[in-house]
């Protein structure tokens, strides 16, 4: 079987915030915008790497999700408690000290995992979690 990861989807709450979060601090390609009765699709993905993407969609997109469910995922995201997604570098150390300057949301410095992996964590501008690995 072949089977490969083409796209995840991230809920954003702003789609200026997180264009510049994903473009401009992580450096990520943006590959298609879309915008539809008021609302903001982004599809951004690492460069170099085509077949990899991640959607950021306004959380009111989601069909059968209510009005009290949405207020809900937004309340998750603000907590940084409802979407997540783990990222990898190379350069563990210098990629944190870019979003740190940046001014993103550090929620943990680069550490050692007890369960062997080295990584640190921050939020984006919608909440989401977002972990970075080391490479090693």
């Amino acid at each position: 079987m072949d089977i490969a990861i083409h796209s995840s989807f991230l809920p954003h709450t702003d789609p200026a915030a997180s264009l510049a979060f994903y473009r401009d601090t992580l450096g990520f390609e943006v590959r298609k915008e879309v915008a539809y009765n008021g609302m903001h699709w982004i599809t951004v993905g690492p460069a170099g790497q085509p077949g990899t993407s991640i959607v950021l969609h306004p959380p009111a997109a989601t069909p059968g999700v209510t009005d009290d469910e949405r207020r809900t995922i937004v309340e998750m995201m603000a907590k940084g408690t409802y979407a997540m997604i783990i990222l990898a570098s190379s350069d563990l150390d210098g990629t944190f000290a870019k979003l740190q300057a940046s001014g993103a949301d550090v929620i943990q410095e680069p550490t050692e995992q007890p369960y062997g992996v080295r990584d640190c964590a921050f939020r984006d501008p919608a909440g989401n979690h977002i972990r970075i690995n080391e490479l090693r």
